[in-house]
């Protein structure tokens, strides 16, 4: 019995990407797996064998929080501020002095 293709000739040739069924996925855990893809190679930092989703294991990915991480840049803006308003500060007296 043969099979009818309906869509054959639809898809348009020389306009896809490469596909590599056999590419490698390395997570961050060192867990190594292959699977198909337009990538050779994949990196990933959370896989299934260290998700905790599917561990059942509470693990902490992110170290810093958030809310230090705006914390800090927050605080690096308000000295550059400080800085700026200092440097403006002693332009302006010099130019007083100057005067």
């Amino acid at each position: 019995m043969d099979v009818l293709c309906y869509n054959k000739g639809v898809v348009k040739a020389k306009i896809h990407p490469t596909w590599y069924p056999e590419a490698r996925v390395h997570c961050a855990c060192g867990n190594v797996f292959t699977t198909g893809s337009t990538l050779k190679e994949i990196g990933v930092e959370v896989c299934s064998a260290c998700h905790p989703l599917f561990t059942g294991q509470q693990k902490f990915l992110d170290t810093a929080g958030r809310v230090d991480k705006f914390n800090q840049r927050l605080a690096a803006a308000d000295k550059k501020r400080a800085e700026a308003s200092e440097r403006k500060r002693q332009k302006a007296e010099a130019a007083a002095a100057e005067a």
